[in-house]
């Protein structure tokens, strides 16, 4: 694929393993493309929700539907959306410690015995302090504090106050859903101006970076969802493992270079997958899957 020059907004509260924030031209120039501008965007599987924010942000759509399954991000998007002020308040006091650390791990890791408010808060401070954003990874620093970094490292204060205050600002054009993927897809795909972009966990390394991962058998029921939804306009990304290629062998597919942050900086091959009627947009070029339909 030929560089995008488009910048690429920052807008997200949360770090988030295999973020997408790499694909914003490519996910921007689509949405206008598939006539979605000014429309609603999906998310499926939102996770930090980077794209959704951005385009939000920017205002090529009106509004974003956020979804994901795991309770936890849920809580989160629910809590710096609809309880603004207090969330950004603990922003701005909460103390940068291994106490507060393991305070919050145990909200995190007992989330019965706690409200879904801290429950948020929790996975926020979580995300910002441990290594690679990933919940149940261990803290920057060490426990011990002895690394290079510690664990304030990703955690600016001022910054991430920023960025939810833009959120709450947009808070009425975010809805926040807590349902399978599968039935935010058969909600929205085919509705008009509405751009539904899945981004489910990886096929071969989801188990390491979510606590949602995906069986087998869900890759194929969510393969059978948008196979039978070929006609409407979407696209979805996967790390490129051949048995992905095979459950989507009658869509169009493209290898394409994304950067992640997970364990050091890499450039992973994924596949860009996308509906029969979707409309790549002009000066896209990537690799074409061969042997796959036109």
């Amino acid at each position: 694929m030929r560089a995008h020059t488009l910048r690429r907004p920052q807008f997200s509260p949360l770090r988030y393993p295999g973020g997408k924030s790499a694909l914003y031209a490519l996910v921007n120039s689509s949405v206008r493309a598939n006539g979605a501008s000014g429309g609603t965007y999906v998310e499926p599987y939102a996770g930090g929700a980077g794209l959704a924010l951005g385009l939000l942000l920017t205002e090529i759509v009106e509004s974003v539907v956020i979804n994901d399954l795991d309770p936890a991000i849920y809580a989160f998007w629910r809590s710096v959306t609809s309880r603004s002020d207090e969330f950004m308040e603990r922003v701005r006091t909460v103390a940068l410690t291994m106490d507060e650390w393991h305070k919050q791990r145990q909200v995190y890791t007992q989330p019965s015995s706690h409200s879904d408010f801290d429950l948020g808060f929790a996975t926020f401070f979580l995300n910002r302090t441990n290594r690679s954003g990933v919940l149940n990874a261990g803290v920057i620093g060490g426990r011990d504090q002895s690394g290079p970094y510690k664990i304030d490292a990703r955690f600016n204060r001022d910054t991430l106050l920023e960025r939810c205050r833009l959120v709450a600002l947009y808070s009425d054009r975010i809805e926040v859903r807590n349902e399978d993927g599968l039935s935010i897809i058969n909600e929205f795909a085919g509705q008009e101006k509405t751009f539904v972009y899945a981004d489910p966990p990886y096929f071969e390394k989801g188990s390491q970076l979510y606590l949602n991962a995906f069986a087998a058998q869900d890759h194929a029921d969510l393969a059978t969802v948008l196979n039978e939804r070929a006609t409407t306009s979407w696209m979805l990304t996967y790390d490129a493992a051949p048995e992905i290629a095979d459950l989507y062998s009658a869509r169009r597919q493209y290898d394409i270079g994304v950067y992640y942050s997970v364990r050091g900086a890499r450039k992973a091959s994924e596949l860009l997958i996308t509906s029969d009627s979707f409309v790549l947009p002009d000066g896209f070029a990537a690799a074409r899957v061969p042997g796959l339909p036109e």
